[in-house]
């Protein structure tokens, strides 16, 4: 006979011998609080699983060229100065709010005499 066989069954003439007292006493209490703790999880389980909204996929048109706009425009400049700046770049934070001058794209802000900032990253 194999060495684990043999093991497995010394292990269970072990367990056996230790049952006795035991199980005399505890058996019907284990059984019980098992039993409670396995309705009390199925009971849980099948609440999340009816209160769960199914996943809906839809289709939605996208908007080409769609950039995020702040309040005022995409860039923004000072009326006394030549640089412009995005608006969550340090320089623009310098500026005060009665002093902006925002500029819907780039391009205008060009055309209106500004250059872009170097210290604001993207820009060049």
């Amino acid at each position: 006979m194999m060495n684990w066989l043999r093991s497995i069954r010394n292990n269970a003439a072990q367990i056996k011998r230790l049952q006795g007292p035991f199980m005399d006493k505890y058996f019907s209490v284990i059984v019980i609080i098992l039993v409670g703790f396995l309705s009390f999880g199925l009971g849980r389980l099948s609440v999340m699983q009816a209160n769960t909204n199914p996943v809906v996929l839809r289709h939605t048109t996208q908007i080409e060229n769609m950039h995020p706009m702040y309040i005022g425009g995409e860039v923004v400049a000072s009326r006394s100065g030549t640089k412009y700046y995005f608006p969550w770049c340090s320089g623009a934070s310098k500026i005060k709010d009665s002093n902006r001058v925002w500029f819907i794209t780039i391009e205008k802000a060009k055309r209106a005499g500004y250059t872009p900032s170097k210290s604001c990253r993207g820009l060049r």
